[in-house]
C-alpha cells in the first residue's frame, strides 16, 4: 500500500522520460505554428521515449498524459477513445488540466456522426448493418459530441475530427449530395471555441472534390489530410479538394501503403523502434510543414505507430527533417 499522510501523496505510476538537451533545441527550432503529435499515448513500448517506466495501457489511459504533454515535441495528441462512443465533458476537462497551457487537442468525433449505415460486424450488435440515423445530424452532434468537447477542453480544444470511414457514398447520395449534407451539418453547428475548429476527413476518394472543399471553407471548417494506402496522395489530396489559401492545416500520418493496420499492429509492436521507415512520406510532410509556416498557416501533424512503427521515433525523426538537422 502506498504512504501517505506524513509522507504526502503517492508518486505518479508514470513519468516522462528523460529528455536531453539536444531534443529539447531541436523543439525549439520547429516553427511555433506548427503541432506535432501521437494517436493516442497508451502504449507500453513507449519506455524510455515518453515514460520513465513501463506501465499497462489502462495505467497510462488514466494518468500517462501528463507525462506525454511534457515532452518538448509533443504540442498535440490524438484522441481516438472518441471515435467509439461518446464522451463527456468531464473526461475532456480531466485531459485539460494534465497538460501545458499551450497544449491542443485533436479530438475525433463519434464514429455516429460519421457512417451512414453501421458495418454488418458483430461489434454493433443490433445495428449492425442498419442504416445509422444519426448520420450527419447536428442535433444529435451537438448534444453528444459538440457540445462536451468545447465544454470540457475550452482553450485547449484543437480540431474536432470527424473521420469518415470507408463505406458506399451510393449510401449519402454520392459526392455531390454528400458536399450538400456536409454544407447542412455545419451550417447547424454552433461556432467551436476560439483555439478549436471543426475538420473533416474521408477516406473515399471519390469524396474528394471541391464542392466538399467549398461546403467546408464556408463555415470556416478544415478539410483534414490523411496518409493511408486508400487514399492519393497528399498532393492530390490538396489538389482536389481546391485547399484554401489560408487557416488551419490538419494532416495525419497513418499507414504505410502495402499494409492493414492488423498487420502492421502486429509487425511492429510493441511499437518501440523505427521498424520500417518511410523516408518519402517524411519528407513530403517535411516539406509541407516549411511551406505552411513561411504561409502562416497553423500546422497539425498526428502520426501513428503504424506508420513506421514507433510514433514517438517518427515524430523525432519528422522534426529534424522540418529543423533541417
Amino acid at each position: 500500500m502506498d504512504q501517505v499522510g506524513l509522507f504526502g501523496s503517492p508518486p505518479p505510476p508514470v513519468e516522462p522520460a528523460p529528455t536531453d538537451a539536444e531534443t529539447r533545441a531541436l523543439a525549439e527550432r520547429l516553427p511555433r505554428a506548427l503541432r506535432l503529435g501521437t494517436s493516442s499515448w497508451t502504449f507500453p513500448g513507449w519506455k524510455g521515449l515518453v515514460y520513465d517506466r513501463e506501465a499497462k495501457s489502462s495505467v497510462l489511459a488514466e494518468h500517462g498524459l501528463a507525462a506525454y504533454g511534457k515532452h518538448p515535441l509533443f504540442r498535440t495528441v490524438g484522441v481516438d477513445r472518441t471515435f467509439y462512443k461518446p464522451e463527456p465533458a468531464s473526461l475532456y476537462k480531466r485531459y485539460a488540466d494534465a497538460v501545458p497551457a499551450d497544449f491542443r487537442f485533436l479530438v475525433k468525433a463519434s464514429e455516429d456522426c460519421t457512417l451512414a449505415r453501421y458495418p454488418d460486424i458483430a461489434r454493433y450488435g443490433k445495428r449492425a448493418g442498419q442504416k445509422n440515423d444519426r448520420f450527419l445530424d447536428p442535433g444529435w452532434a451537438l448534444d453528444q459530441v459538440v457540445g462536451p468537447w468545447a465544454e470540457g477542453l475550452r482553450d485547449k480544444a484543437g480540431p474536432l475530427l470527424f473521420q469518415l470511414p470507408p463505406q458506399n457514398p451510393a449510401a449519402f447520395g454520392g459526392p455531390r449530395h454528400f458536399a450538400t449534407l456536409v454544407h447542412r451539418f455545419f451550417d447547424a453547428l454552433p461556432p467551436p471555441p476560439p483555439t478549436g475548429f471543426y475538420a473533416l476527413e474521408v477516406r473515399n476518394p471519390e469524396l474528394l472534390t471541391p464542392t466538399l472543399g467549398t461546403a467546408l471553407t464556408m463555415h470556416g471548417a478544415v478539410p483534414a489530410l490523411v496518409l493511408h494506402p486508400r487514399m492519393p496522395d497528399l498532393r492530390s489530396q490538396w489538389a482536389r479538394l481546391r485547399m484554401p489559401k489560408e487557416g488551419p492545416v490538419v494532416v495525419r500520418w497513418m499507414l504505410q501503403r502495402g499494409l492493414d493496420y492488423e498487420t502492421a499492429r502486429k509487425r511492429f509492436a510493441p511499437f518501440d523502434t523505427l521498424a520500417a521507415p518511410d523516408d518519402r512520406s517524411r519528407e513530403t510532410l517535411a516539406r509541407l510543414a516549411r511551406a505552411m509556416d513561411e504561409a502562416h498557416r497553423p500546422t497539425w501533424i498526428i502520426v501513428n505507430n503504424k506508420a513506421e512503427g514507433s510514433s514517438p521515433i517518427s515524430v523525432r525523426r519528422l522534426a529534424e527533417a522540418i529543423a533541417g538537422c
